[in-house]
């Protein structure tokens, strides 16, 4: 099965944006004090980290089927994109609500400071991040007008860039707001109560995002309507008389593997060797030689498990071939 590389190019170009506004805003927070710039800092450090896991997931992911591992290791990106989703939450939510609460249960004694230099920090970081959102937005639409479906059916791991490069944006926002009350009103609650939005934010987000990791690692099933469409198609073979299972699980993005039991009728495949014509000319050959005769059906016999495995394969291969997102089928007869 091919390995999949969705969302790479989006992660390392939100990576390499985020490392450097991680250290502007940074800069900025220790010349200000401001608790809505220490969330962005904050933000950007935590958006730092958990790119640097999904660049970690996609990697692993990448690797090829062995042994241990007999179709391969699609789920490590759902699981490295779950670690890092909980380090939005944690890290980018926990600390930059924790700190805006402290900033504003003692506002008294803080007092940030607003300059030019936290404008134009604010923008240039706006338009890094602005800059990573549409190149991710990009690659996750791949020419085609973005849907609900769309992103019900998209990559965790570029969905979580979308997301947290969406989140920045609004955050940068909201902290140039804030940072500007806070001036102009000379109230430290305004500039709190951004970082304290901003963490909201964050957390939102990393619930969203847990959520769609968690559904591929318990296994995500194939949607509805393809799963009739196999079972429909299933059933047209002349030897499946009933579909009596049907399981399926996502093994990557996009690649899914499929088990089912069927209830088979093996009348056909005798059809095709009496039609075929060889059987009565071996009869013929043979028909006043009892032992022969039984001979020749122990012959017989010996061939129905191949002409039963051919078929299945056959069905298996057509399954595949009419279902790209099918990587593996498994046919098991009851």
């Amino acid at each position: 099965m091919k390995t999949q590389t969705h969302g790479k190019q989006s992660v390392v170009a939100a990576l390499l944006g985020n490392t450097f506004v991680t250290v502007m805003k940074t800069a900025v927070f220790f010349v200000t004090g401001s608790a809505s710039m220490f969330a962005e800092a904050t933000h950007s450090f935590a958006d730092t980290l958990n790119q640097s896991l999904l660049l970690v997931g996609i990697t692993r992911s990448k690797k090829p089927a062995d042994d241990i591992h007999g179709y391969g290791y699609g789920i490590e990106r759902f699981f490295w994109s779950l670690i890092s989703a909980c380090g939005i939450l944690f890290i980018g939510a926990g600390i930059t609500i924790y700190h805006s609460i402290d900033s504003l249960m003692n506002r008294g004694e803080a007092h940030p400071t607003f300059s030019i230099t936290s404008i134009v920090i604010l923008l240039a970081a706006f338009a890094i991040e602005g800059a990573t959102l549409k190149m991710a937005l990009n690659e996750l639409r791949k020419g085609k007008k973005l849907s609900k479906k769309t992103l019900q059916d998209a990559d965790p791991v570029l969905l979580a860039v979308i997301y947290e490069d969406g989140a920045a944006v609004l955050g940068v926002f909201i902290a140039l707001i804030a940072q500007w009350m806070t001036y102009v009103t000379g109230d430290v609650i305004y500039d709190a109560s951004g970082g304290i939005l901003v963490g909201l934010i964050l957390g939102c987000l990393a619930v969203v995002l847990i959520i769609k990791n968690h559904q591929y690692i318990i296994g995500k099933p194939l949607n509805r309507e393809v799963t009739k469409k196999i079972i429909k198609d299933l059933l047209k073979d002349p030897c499946i008389e009933q579909v009596l299972e049907f399981k399926s699980v996502a093994i990557d993005i996009g690649k899914y593997r499929i088990f089912t039991t069927v209830e088979w009728n093996g009348s056909p495949l005798y059809e095709e060797i009496y039609e075929a014509g060889d059987l009565k000319i071996e009869y013929d050959a043979i028909k006043d030689d009892f032992k022969e005769f039984a001979r020749l059906m122990f012959r017989t016999t010996d061939r129905i498990p191949r002409l039963v495995g051919n078929h299945i394969d056959k069905v298996e291969k057509k399954i595949i071939d009419k279902f790209p997102q099918i990587a593996y089928v498994d046919i098991e007869i009851n």
